[in-house]
Parts: C-alpha cells; structure tokens; sequence
C-alpha cells in the first residue's frame, strides 16, 4: 500500500486546490482558503511520486527482504507479501506559504476568502519517508517553489491550447 501524501503538478486533478487557486488567480476571482489558512500538507510533486513508485517496484515485499536497518520500523506484513510505504517528503508547508509560493509565480496577488475548517479535515499531514529511504534510497526532492512554477508553466500552455 502506497499512502500518497498531497500530489499535484501537470495533468493533476482540477478538483484540487492548486489548478482552482491557479485559475482563479489569474482571472482576478477569489480563492477558498479553509481553516482559515492555519493547515499544512505535504506535497509531493508527480515527479517525485513516479520516481518512488518506480524504485520500489524493484524492492517486492517477500518474507526474505527484511530490511538491513534495525533502527527502522518495517510495515511488511508477516502474513502476506506487502507492506505500507508512505510517498512524500516529510516536509509539510503551510497553506499561506503554498497561495504565496503560487503568487510570486503568477505574479499577482490572491484575493482570499478565510473560510472555517470543512467537517472531516485535519489541520496537517506529512509522511514519515523513513522507509521509502530505506528501501529505495530515495526522498522526494521537489520543492514546492519548483513544482508549483513547474505547474504555473504548464498550466498556461494548456490554457492556452485548451488541452
């Protein structure tokens, strides 16, 4: 089981806050921002998530592949040939941070609407990248400045193309 903590970037889901903060920055309108701005995720930029996907795809969970590290709490189940390997860098960034990271790319400011925190939600969320290092050497290494210009780029092209 892969838990994916928070990805965005290219051809991501427009449901998610940064094509709707994106869109509607640009246009001037302006964006929810829920628990009043106070949350934190840790994103993970598609790059990053493809990366450690495709390294742990050489390290199958099997009864023989303990880990070499004692320090390191393994979630390979002694039942079955799986395990729980969290994808994202351990490094959670805070709304406000994120809509001005999304700004200084735009170049233009958002005009907020603090809205409560929606039933359900949870005030933050990182991974622990303990084990994804562990069995693939590998962190997450996009900073969010690098993915959301990566998106900002990208999203004008296919506004413009409309594809």
């Amino acid at each position: 089981m892969l838990p994916l903590f928070t990805v965005y970037g290219p051809w991501g889901r427009p449901d998610m806050a940064l094509f709707k903060f994106v869109s509607a920055i640009e246009k001037g309108e302006p964006i929810e921002v829920y628990g009043e701005g106070k949350m934190s995720r840790d994103f993970t930029y598609i790059d990053d998530l493809v990366e450690s996907i495709v390294r742990l795809a050489d390290v199958v969970p099997a009864e023989t592949s303990p880990l070499v590290a004692e320090d390191i709490k393994d979630s390979l189940s002694p039942v079955a040939p799986w395990r729980v390997v969290n994808i994202g860098g351990g490094n959670p960034v805070g709304l406000m941070a994120f809509i001005e990271t999304i700004e200084a790319c735009l170049g233009k400011q958002a005009v907020m609407t603090m809205l409560p925190m929606q039933k359900g939600d949870v005030q933050s969320t990182y991974a622990d990248p303990t084990l994804l290092q562990a069995l693939t050497g590998y962190l997450p290494q996009t900073s969010v400045e690098d993915g959301v210009r990566n998106f900002v780029k990208w999203f004008s092209v296919y506004n413009r193309t409309g594809s």
